[in-house]
């Protein structure tokens, strides 16, 4: 008998980012690829002490299945933490534990789309998003971007003239691949029009707190005076990722779709993992870790662009974050990035090809690079090689 699978699955494919992990898990190769902390800052001992007490403390209710929502304290630590980093009025009734923010990206489709809905998304965007929304078929319209974020002329156009919009998707916090970040005045006028159209907008916002320099600025979702953001938080990317631990803050109407999808879907987040965490910040300073997080990552990220500075001939463009991640290159368009990798591959130095972060196609000629991840003598040596397979390609 030929097994038959379902028509989405055509729509899907292996994230490009993850069959890359794979070529570089050998120890000789310098890889800027992966967007993954440091692993060298996970708090493991306090972690490991943290363990023992919640299994002493209350290991049956930490082995049991648990409410869709999620754990009660915790909730209530996030929205403390939303409130005082991010400026968000919330509580713990408006926020619903996921495992990890991917989830929240796939009830986001699974709650709004349909076949052929139009999703907006900043050009470039995220590729697990893109993946994510990809399942529901829906189709991709790239609002261009600046370095203050989306550009606000081109959203509204997309909006006049597009009746089947069913959200918008964000990162205005050191956003992923580019790096850049929306400014206050951006927000604000975006959050205009958002409300003129009445259209969902997903924001997505890993990295916000992992800012070198200036104040945090207010997340979207406290401009919102209509319901219409619906946030995405995570742990991955400021305590561990291994926790899976993620979470959507709505309003009402709208976190209630996300609890039936979560209910279908996985019944739960971690019971263990949230009482983990949730102890943490009871015990713990998470500022204090964080940090330790940004100091680590802003010498990492100094060192990589003084590192470009100097070896990237003239002709190569690339982004100068104020935190995060990730930095963004664009080559002269006649430089396949794509190919180039192979090369570097070669080398042992690996990026992530751009053509991938827009839903699209096109632009070749850009790859993101990572700077949590390696220490500084790798990030000089990697940029070195990159440069030399740069130059060998320049006209």
């Amino acid at each position: 008998m030929v097994i038959k699978f379902s028509d989405k699955m055509n729509l899907l494919t292996g994230s490009e980012i993850r069959e890359l992990l794979k070529l570089t898990e050998k120890p000789d190769i310098i890889s800027f690829a992966g967007g993954l902390p440091a692993p060298e800052l996970f708090p493991i001992e306090e972690l490991k002490r943290i363990a023992v007490c919640v299994m002493e403390e209350s290991g049956k209710q930490a082995l049991q299945y648990s409410t869709t929502e999620g754990f009660l304290p915790l909730r209530k630590h996030i929205a403390e933490r939303m409130l005082a980093k991010n400026k968000i009025k919330t509580d713990p009734s408006h926020i619903l534990m996921t495992s990890g923010s991917q989830m929240g990206l796939d009830f986001s489709a699974r709650v709004f789309l349909n076949k052929d809905d139009i999703v907006l998304l900043e050009s470039p965007s995220y590729l697990g998003a893109i993946n994510a929304f990809k399942a529901s078929e829906a189709k991709f319209i790239e609002v261009p971007t600046d370095k203050e974020g989306m550009i606000i002329s081109e959203l509204e156009k997309n909006l006049g003239k597009e009746e089947r919009v069913k959200m918008i998707y964000v990162i205005p916090d050191f956003q992923n691949p580019s790096g850049r970040t929306w400014s206050l005045e951006r927000r604000q006028k975006f959050m205009e029009i958002v409300n003129k159209y009445e259209i969902p907008v997903i924001e997505d916002n890993p990295y916000g707190e992992l800012r070198f320099e200036k104040e945090i600025l207010p997340a979207l979702k406290a401009l919102d005076t209509k319901g219409l953001v619906v946030y995405l938080g995570t742990f991955s990317k400021v305590l561990v990722p291994g926790y899976r631990l993620g979470w959507v803050c709505a309003s009402a109407e709208k976190l209630e779709k996300y609890n039936f999808i979560e209910q279908a879907s996985s019944l739960q987040a971690s019971t263990i993992s949230q009482m983990e965490v949730s102890k943490y910040m009871d015990l713990y300073n998470l500022d204090d870790h964080i940090a330790k997080i940004k100091e680590v990552y802003r010498k990492r990220r100094d060192i990589m662009l003084k590192t470009m500075d100097e070896e990237f001939p003239e002709g190569v463009e690339y982004t100068r974050p104020e935190g995060g991640l990730f930095t963004w290159v664009i080559l002269p368009e006649y430089i396949n990035a794509r190919n180039m990798a192979l090369e570097c591959i070669e080398k042992k130095v690996a990026y992530v090809p751009g053509g991938s972060f827009f839903p699209n196609g096109g632009h070749e000629n850009t790859f993101r690079m990572n700077y949590s991840c390696m220490p500084e003598e790798k990030i000089i040596e990697g940029i070195q090689r990159i440069a030399e397979v740069i130059k060998k390609n320049m006209k």
